[in-house]
């Protein structure tokens, strides 16, 4: 490659169109934020370095997949696998309920639609993509091999054909196939053991309705109200906790006892992992305002809230999402990053 600066310049560009794209697929890979961030600068960098033995064969896409794809394999053959809480222990009734943090690297992170999901004209191409970071089907991803995990996102998500996922991974197309069917059928199984969140895209009037109810009643802090909303059969996570809780009556009890501080939160809207979220930030006894306390992940279906993940690590999750670490007054919304 030459070295003047126009094409270096150029070459950054060319690279960098791809980021969001790459982030998406190594988020699906490892299941963690911060790893696919780190693992795509890891991509950028080596194509980058190796650019001059790039000879064309392939599109520059297709190389930086192969590139992402051989990074993420590096960094999944420690064998971790990123679970939700229910993915790892039973649900505890509130009466038995304990807070027990678990290390970060247990959990599947949330991560802000914009930093996965490219900007795509097909509706029907967007909506496949935001089911596919969604957490029940991301949840699923982890319990792949991490091969069979690559071939069926590229198959399956990013509609590669066969033949060149098999030239991406140095296979046969027959061997792709097989990869694939077992992947499907892996995943199959865990559709059948677990509620899947059915959200349309963009929220129809009724979700939307939902939202704004569910706002009134957490910030009102209404239990009563909140109750209404949740399935019976509701799920309630706090990563780093691997406490889960089910059912509305030990959600609204937990929320009046162990989560009394939550009292008089605030809410601001994000959008994370394809479903609809908030930021919520909490009273700040010792500044006045408010603090920031957890990214809210709510998963809908039938009307009724089935799922919602508080993810608690504030000093992680706040800046990922472009949100302010405080907020005095009623005027911070208006400031509300991406």
């Amino acid at each position: 490659m030459g070295n003047s600066t126009a094409t270096t310049t150029d070459l950054d560009v060319a690279l960098e169109k791809h980021r969001t794209e790459l982030t998406g697929y190594c988020y699906r890979m490892l299941g963690s934020s911060f790893e696919a961030e780190d693992a795509v600068q890891d991509t950028l960098v080596r194509a980058w370095r190796s650019y001059d033995k790039f000879e064309g064969r392939s599109s520059l896409r297709s190389w930086l997949y192969r590139i992402a794809t051989n990074v993420c394999l590096d960094m999944l053959t420690a064998g971790n696998k990123r679970a939700r809480p229910m993915d790892l222990t039973d649900s505890t009734p509130l009466a038995r309920a304990a807070l027990s943090p678990r290390p970060d690297n247990t959990w599947l992170e949330p991560m802000p639609d914009a930093r996965v999901l490219p900007t795509v004209e097909d509706p029907a191409e967007a909506a496949v993509a935001k089911e596919s970071v969604r957490l029940a089907f991301m949840a699923a991803l982890q319990q792949l091999p991490p091969k069979q995990r690559a071939v069926l996102i590229l198959r399956e998500v990013l509609a590669w054909r066969a033949s060149e996922v098999a030239e991406l991974l140095d296979t046969s197309v027959a061997s792709v196939n097989s990869a694939l069917q077992r992947a499907r059928a892996t995943l199959a199984e865990q559709k059948a053991s677990g509620a899947d969140a059915a959200v349309s895209d963009p929220l129809d009037e009724e979700q939307q309705k939902l939202l704004e109810r569910y706002v009134a009643a957490f910030e009102g802090y209404d239990m009563t109200a909140l109750t209404a909303l949740l399935h019976e059969d509701a799920i309630m996570t706090m990563p780093p906790f691997d406490l889960w809780l089910t059912g509305h009556d030990d959600i609204a009890g937990f929320m009046t006892t162990f989560g009394s501080a939550c009292e008089g939160s605030r809410l601001l809207p994000v959008q994370v992992n394809g479903l609809p979220g908030f930021a919520q930030y909490k009273p700040d006894p010792d500044k006045g305002g408010h603090t920031p306390w957890a990214i809210q992940v709510l998963e809908i279906s039938e009307g009724r809230l089935t799922g919602f993940h508080f993810y608690l690590d504030t000093q992680r999750w706040f800046p990922l999402f472009g949100l302010p670490l405080h907020l005095d007054g009623e005027s911070d919304e208006a400031e509300q990053g991406a």
